[in-house]
């Protein structure tokens, strides 16, 4: 049930998923309504915070997540030999625009020198600043990566949702419901 198996995901690999789901919605969703925050309101400094510190914590989690897959079986993919290299593709891309999202959000984050404080708990030390025009470049690769991240994410869902309701394969229950199936059925 923990560990994945050939034929079904575990339930720390079906955790890993939909808390970076809904932490990726919700840092995109901050992140988009911080940019229209004036000086004097009173979430100017606080949502940044809380959007740096969710960061953080969702990069720990991608790398543990990445570990843990790479430690796992993957249960084989459903659909066509196409459809089962697009979805490997597809995946590699999620992962590597979201550590460049993430990445980028530290080296803005960090361009003063200033290491960042997650929720006051411990402090990611910046290992890089200084850099010529670092939050601003980073910040421009921050932004369009977050865009192409929610735009693969979208494409994601909507192939999950093929596979669902077109095609009837069991991919998307795989990521839902974690109990094994026997062998056999």
């Amino acid at each position: 049930m923990w560990r994945n198996t050939q034929r079904t995901w575990g339930l720390v690999s079906i955790l890993f998923h939909w808390l970076s789901a809904i932490a990726i919605i919700g840092l995109f969703i901050l992140g988009w309504w911080m940019t229209g925050l004036g000086y004097y309101d009173s979430w100017y400094n606080q949502g940044p915070w809380v959007h740096r510190s969710i960061g953080m914590l969702l990069l720990i989690a991608t790398v543990a997540r990445i570990a843990w897959r790479l430690l796992q079986p993957t249960p084989a993919g459903e659909g066509s030999r196409f459809e089962v290299l697009a979805a490997h593709l597809g995946h590699i891309a999620l992962y590597i625009v979201l550590l460049l999202v993430m990445l980028s959000g530290y080296m803005i984050s960090t361009a003063n020198g200033r290491g960042i404080s997650v929720f006051g708990w411990f402090d990611v030390p910046a290992l890089l600043h200084g850099l010529p025009n670092q939050a601003s470049i980073a910040g421009d690769i921050h932004w369009y990566s977050a865009l192409t991240l929610v735009v693969l994410a979208a494409g994601h869902a909507l192939a999950a949702f093929k596979h669902h309701w077109v095609d009837r394969h069991a991919t998307l229950v795989r990521m839902v419901n974690p109990v094994r199936r026997s062998e056999h059925s």
